[in-house]
């Protein structure tokens, strides 16, 4: 009888467990992607589109490569200083209705001249 009454409660906790480590490996390869595509964009030479490509490029063989909604890559200047911005726009791989369903992450960084 008292296995009837823990066990939906220990499933309950593995599931949320499960989608905690889910969100979590989505967004560090989300974020691992936009970083790597800015840089890639913000060497010297490098033509628009190049950061795009490249983080579509760094998440092509990852599990997070089917929730990709949007990749965007701008530049911009802060300070004084040209910036180059990647932000990915995915979401998230829940099973439940509970927690957001949209994740967004940018990656920036300082373009060479």
């Amino acid at each position: 009888m008292e296995f009837a009454l823990v066990a939906p409660l220990v499933l309950v906790l593995f599931a949320a467990l499960v989608q905690i480590g889910m969100a979590g490996y989505v967004r560090t390869t989300l974020v691992a992607a936009a970083a790597d595509g800015a840089r890639a964009g913000a060497t010297n030479g490098a033509v628009d589109g190049t950061a795009k490509r490249r983080a579509q490029a760094a998440l092509a063989d990852s599990l997070a490569a089917g929730v990709v909604a949007d990749i965007s890559e701008f530049r911009d200047r802060q300070s004084g200083v040209e910036m180059v911005s990647v932000t990915i726009r995915a979401r998230l791989p829940l099973i439940g209705l509970l927690g957001p369903e949209v994740m967004t992450v940018s990656g920036r960084a300082l373009a060479e001249s």
